[in-house]
């Protein structure tokens, strides 16, 4: 990014002969730089004057950690990373998770997972997806939802070994109210869950560089004005609320954090072992499970060597000229889960030292006014660089199952998983261990209409591709085998009967069957 969005100001002709007269542009432009961030400052008081008490106090934490934020975004000069000095990573750096699980586990689990804390990122709505309220509120099998499946998991964890193994959820103010309600019908479950709130930080003005919104309230058109920065927040918003201090003071030396709609991202106690049995000196703070790239994850982060630290590197940091090459499945041959163990007393000190140090994702947004803002955010994985002994470990590509879209809902519906104690595993039937690419069309989008549209779900044991366009509805007990496409045309309608086998057909709008 350069500095050309400071070009906009009101009054920069002025300014800018003033400037160029007194020594320059790089002074000119710190000059702006200081103007930007003073009448920010200006507004964000402005904008805390409109409320009192423990709203005020919370808002003026989170104003801290955008002001820093914003401050870093107007320093920025160019790309964050110079593409001739990325290096592959050193072999050791990424160890393949066969290695780390033929170690073998100890006799006493329970001393390892009385360690840990599951922190899962439960900040996103299920708007995607058609739906109101929290994602993790969505059913994904047999009626259970995300968070039931979550806490199905942890309690068999504490069940099976005896154990005091905590959830923690990182909600969004979009999510929190609607969680917390839900919470209560897991008093009775064998696992203490925590919550704590992401902040709050203004939408700004792509012209002006200021906050769009007039107050701190979220009521009407104001509600646009605000967004959760991001799951990079983590750490300041989870040392803020106090509850880091509290689990470490109770023993606890590890996080294990995923997003909550990947279904793969469960307890794993081989890499628990791996890291609490390292010795002191040399104890890994960070490690990031990373699996193979396929084509369908060329835009996830992957992990690189960059001035002698790991290092995450996102499609959004590279330059246009390098994309194709970032792309390459030859090059950039794993790519981030985005589930992370991360050491508890490292986090405390690296924000203690203000020494988190995460790249800036500036996301573009047009309100529904019509008016451009930018949001500015960051990514949890791009800390990996600021702790001490950082590893990546190829997991299997099992670990990474998780549900954007009623396409992805269909697979872990299907008869290709089994359900126990709240984990998803392939069925032993499968002879191939991959899932089959399930594309559904814009009639699917929506849980509601998809649902509608399946009787019940078809057996996909064999399916290796299907793709469905247009008006298609499914019945009873249907099988799908091989490489399937089904294709309504506009205005056409098909139901694929009760009780069908397709097996590599192409079934197209006049309802003919085909052979593949």
């Amino acid at each position: 990014m350069d500095l050309s969005f400071l070009h906009i100001k009101v009054g920069f002709l002025t300014g800018y002969k003033r400037g160029v007269a007194n020594g320059g542009m790089a002074q000119f432009q710190e000059t702006m730089r200081q103007q930007l961030e003073s009448s920010m400052h200006d507004e964000l008081e402005k904008l805390l004057d409109t409320t009192t008490g423990a709203e005020r106090e919370v808002s003026k934490k989170d104003f801290e950690g955008f002001k820093n934020l914003f401050h870093r975004f107007l320093q920025v000069k160019g790309p964050s990373v110079e593409w001739i000095k990325i290096q592959r990573p050193p072999e050791d750096s990424i160890q393949p998770y066969d290695k780390i699980a033929a170690r073998g586990l100890p006799d006493n689990v329970a001393n390892s997972l009385n360690k840990l804390v599951v922190v899962k990122l439960n900040g996103g709505l299920g708007t995607s997806m058609g739906c109101k309220g929290p994602k993790s509120l969505i059913s994904v099998r047999n009626e259970n939802t995300f968070l039931d499946l979550t806490v199905q998991q942890i309690e068999h964890l504490n069940k099976t070994y005896n154990t005091d193994v905590p959830l923690v959820l990182m909600n969004s103010f979009n999510t929190d109210e609607d969680t917390k309600k839900i919470l209560q019908k897991y008093t009775h479950h064998r696992v203490k869950i925590h919550t704590f709130n992401q902040s709050r930080y203004p939408r700004i003005n792509k012209e002006s560089l200021l906050p769009v919104s007039t107050n701190l309230r979220m009521t009407g058109q104001n509600a646009e004005g605000w967004y959760p920065p991001g799951h990079g927040d983590i750490y300041a918003s989870f040392y803020n609320s106090g509850l880091l201090d509290q689990l470490i003071e109770q023993g606890k030396e590890y996080i294990f954090v995923s997003n909550i709609d990947n279904l793969g991202a469960t307890v794993d106690l081989h890499i628990l072992h791996h890291l609490v049995s390292q010795p002191n000196g040399k104890r890994c703070e960070f490690v990031m499970e990373v699996t193979d790239k396929t084509r369908a994850d060329v835009k996830g982060g992957t992990l690189i060597q960059y001035e002698g630290k790991l290092r995450l590197l996102e499609i959004a940091q590279v330059p246009k000229a390098h994309v194709d090459e970032f792309k390459s499945v030859s090059k950039f041959k794993i790519f981030n889960t985005n589930n992370l163990w991360i050491s508890l007393p490292a986090i405390k000190r690296l924000q203690e030292q203000n020494a988190m140090d995460m790249e800036i994702i500036v996301n573009p947004k047009t309100l529904d006014g019509g008016q451009n803002v930018i949001q500015l955010e960051t990514a949890v994985g791009a800390a990996i660089k600021c702790f001490d002994n950082a590893l990546g470990i190829n997991v299997p590509r099992s670990r990474f199952l998780p549900v954007k879209t009623t396409s992805d809902l269909l697979l872990v519906m299907s008869n290709l998983y089994s359900l126990d104690a709240g984990s998803l595993n392939m069925s032993p039937k499968r002879e191939f261990p991959t899932t089959p690419h399930v594309k559904l069309g814009s009639s699917f989008t929506k849980v509601q209409e998809y649902l509608i549209r399946f009787e019940s779900i078809p057996d996909m044991l064999e399916l290796d591709h299907l793709t469905v366009s247009g008006d298609v509805t499914f019945g009873k007990n249907v099988s799908l085998k091989g490489t399937v496409i089904i294709i309504a045309n506009h205005g056409d309608r098909i139901d694929i009967p009760a009780g069908s086998m397709l097996e590599n057909k192409i079934v197209s709008g006049n309802l003919r069957i085909l052979d593949h």
